[in-house]
């Protein structure tokens, strides 16, 4: 079955329960196959990306046909503003949706979505066919001071991967969800001074492992989710934070993924 979000946010959870933690979320209007169902809780596959996590079944909209995974409209439009407001028509009902929310079948100022109509005056953007990566780092500064949180992917919270899966998506490029698949996609930039503006900077722990990402600028600066999005200076240690006088992630490469 496939089906679509039909709230403002949903979380993805590790484990069919309320208590797992939340590994992503869904957006309004975002689609999703379900692959299995276990105690009123659904295992869904996110269709833009692929990635998996339990949604709770009283938060789905699921129909009941198939189609093929990477069934998504040629043209999809997104809420543009940090927040905006849809009405349902007939209803008094209203939704409250975040930027980069889906509007299904959005026509001039109405979109349709589970077989009802709702009115959507604010500002919509497309999502463009082609990348445009000249749009990437204006796209990241509308999420500046975002507060960080694991699995978020909206501006009221958002982890470094979501960040950067969400702005590429909004240019027209498509990411996937974690920063270790992240880390695996694009083409590999040997020097930190080769580095362009809006390519992916990948850091690591003491044991190796990828556990951050972030956007560089071209000018010396990373514009990344810690603790809130924010921009900070990045040489090739990695990370510098000015206010504590510490470096705080330890580069491991750069990803040019256009």
């Amino acid at each position: 079955m496939i089906g679509k979000c039909p709230l403002s946010l949903v979380p993805l959870r590790l484990e069919p329960s309320d208590r797992s933690e939340m590994v992503s979320q869904l957006l309004f209007g975002e689609s999703y196959q379900v692959i299995d169902e276990l105690k009123g809780w659904l295992l869904v596959k996110v269709i833009h990306d692929g990635y998996e996590g339990w949604m709770d079944k009283k938060q789905s909209l699921a129909f009941e046909f198939n189609l093929a995974v990477n069934d998504e409209p040629e043209t999809v439009h997104v809420v543009a503003e940090i927040m905006a407001p849809a009405f349902r028509i007939g209803s008094e009902s209203m939704v409250a949706l975040c930027k980069g929310s889906v509007l299904p079948q959005f026509r001039k100022n109405k979109f349709s979505l589970g077989g009802h109509e709702f009115i959507f005056e604010s500002e919509a953007r497309e999502i463009p066919a082609s990348p445009q990566p000249g749009n990437i780092l204006k796209t990241a500064m509308e999420y500046l001071n975002t507060p960080y949180l694991w699995g978020g992917r909206s501006p009221f919270g958002i982890d470094c991967s979501g960040f950067t899966q969400m702005v590429f998506r909004l240019c027209g490029i498509p990411l996937k969800r974690d920063a270790t698949q992240q880390f695996q996609e694009g083409e590999m930039i040997s020097f930190i001074n080769e580095a362009q503006p809006g390519d992916l900077a990948f850091f690591e722990n003491a044991v190796g492992n990828i556990t951050h990402t972030g956007i560089l600028t071209g000018t010396g600066k990373i514009i990344h989710a810690s603790g809130c999005v924010r921009i900070d200076s990045i040489d090739h240690h990695g990370i510098y934070n000015s206010e504590t006088g510490q470096y705080t992630h330890t580069l491991r490469l750069i990803k040019r993924m256009i």
